[in-house]
């Protein structure tokens, strides 16, 4: 496990609170260890460090009341969705209180006509899509994991939809947050655009936790499309993958979904999905339109993959056959850990403008050889996104320090390469010293504007940046 800070704790001013709060909610305040240790970080090699107490919130009204107890008394409040973040962004490192708000899962208005729907935070993704499915509309923003929306909103989550429909950014109208001190705010509304003072719904998403706790979201929605259909290809290297990726783009052809994996990725997919795909570098696209349009985004496309050197290139419509290959996809994680069962799954992802991807991901293999690292590569090449998951053996420290290397050095690449640390994952704890590279003209204005709203510190502290240097 990577070892990260542990902040000063309040040891007064979390027992008083917890005591106040257990008056006030009963057992949907729990202090067990198991569930306390959830509440921490999981899902990655960061150590855990779990909250004081876990109150399972049930409305904004839970949540308001939760954090004004927790100001009054200079007691850290951690945000807790589904727990899927890959970067310690629920951990509590000056321990506090975890406001788990996966209890607040209703979708309160679906708007057809205007294309929106209102959702509370806990609500996820494919409940979501499941409750609009007669409606003929869907939410597009599809991480793989089936994260509540109000975290994929705090960590400007994406996913394999992102070079067509965008981030969470692009399609979130309006949210309600708790602030720091307990106030509840709205911003936005259901227009689809609005010049009205600052954008501080876009100040919210993304913000980790550290300014606030989103409780309602007004989101945009889409027509299912009339039809779509799925591609695949085989390339002799990476490079070749991503200069097809390139022209695509560039050429116009408006994909849906365009997702890099290398050869090691689609050999445990063959394994752990019973695929037989060619153990070669692969790309797979998802088209949306008419029939004849999909049909002739298709064939563009496999034109444009034979003259970089793609072979077996195939299309299908076939929506049976489209779900399978999909779904492989987004078990890749769980397929990768099967390559090596006794070592952790260490995932991290970087974005680049798309002409400098081809560069970027050669490197990046180039540099785990180096390193003797066995890391699989694949991602929404789309938009220039793509992730590496290192299998490391967490008793070997030599082994640990060479990840920690690698996944330092990768972000230098992306800042080198005008790109950016995260495009998806977000800081967290795991990314705070890369974002000065990032960011070194802006950190000082990102730190007042959380000193202006959280003058405490106590709103997810220790995440995206140490408010002290």
């Amino acid at each position: 496990m990577v070892q990260v800070l542990s902040l000063p704790r309040n040891e007064t001013g979390i027992e008083t609170a917890i005591g106040i709060l257990k008056q006030r909610f009963g057992e949907q305040l729990q202090t067990g260890q198991a569930i306390r240790e959830q509440h921490g970080h999981t899902t990655t090699w960061i150590e855990n460090q779990p909250p004081d107490a876990v109150v399972f919130a049930q409305s904004t009204e839970d949540v308001a009341d939760v954090v004004r107890v927790a100001a009054e008394h200079g007691v850290p409040i951690i945000p807790f969705g589904t727990g899927t973040s890959l970067e310690g962004h629920v951990n509590a490192p000056a321990g506090g209180i975890s406001i788990d708000v996966s209890q607040m899962n209703k979708v309160l208005e679906v708007h057809a006509e205007d294309l929106d729907v209102v959702v509370q935070p806990g609500v996820t993704r494919k409940a979501v899509n499941e409750y609009l499915r007669d409606t003929g509309l869907f939410f597009p923003i599809d991480p793989g994991a089936d994260a509540s929306l109000g975290g994929m909103a705090a960590t400007r989550a994406s996913g394999t939809n992102a070079v067509r429909y965008g981030t969470m950014k692009d399609n979130v109208l309006a949210l309600e947050a708790v602030l720091p001190n307990g106030e509840i705010i709205r911003t936005g509304g259901r227009a689809k655009k609005s010049s009205a003072g600052y954008d501080l719904t876009r100040l919210l998403i993304g913000s980790e936790g550290t300014l606030g706790i989103i409780t309602e979201l007004t989101l945009k929605l889409y027509g299912i499309p009339e039809a779509m259909s799925s591609a695949r290809c085989t390339f002799p290297d990476v490079e070749a993958a991503c200069n097809a990726v390139i022209l695509t783009i560039q050429m116009g052809v408006p994909v849906a979904r365009m997702e890099l994996l290398d050869a090691e990725s689609v050999r445990s997919l063959n394994e752990y999905s019973k695929l037989d795909l060619p153990v070669a570098p692969l790309l797979l696209l998802e088209f949306h339109g008419s029939e004849a349009g999909v049909a002739e985004q298709a064939a563009t496309f496999g034109e444009i993959a034979e003259e970089v050197g793609g072979t077996g290139f195939e299309w299908t419509a076939n929506a049976e056959e489209r779900n399978r290959l999909w779904q492989a996809r987004h078990d890749a994680y769980w397929a990768q850990k099967r390559l090596r069962p006794e070592a952790e799954a260490v995932a991290t992802d970087v974005c680049v403008p798309i002409s400098n991807l081809a560069e970027a991901v050669t490197r990046t293999q180039k540099k785990a050889a180096e390193l003797d690292l066995l890391c699989l590569i694949l991602g929404h090449v789309g938009d220039g996104n793509y992730h590496c998951t290192l299998l490391i053996d967490m008793e070997s420290a030599d082994e640990c320090a060479r990840g920690e290397e690698f996944v330092a050095w990768l972000s230098e690449l992306a800042v080198e390469l005008d790109g950016t640390i995260s495009g998806e994952h977000g800081i967290g704890q795991g990314k705070m010293a890369s974002l000065k590279k990032e960011h070194p003209s802006t950190l000082p204005l990102m730190r007042a504007i959380k000193s202006a709203i959280d003058p405490q510190d106590i709103m997810n502290p220790g995440k995206v940046f140490a408010s002290e240097t």
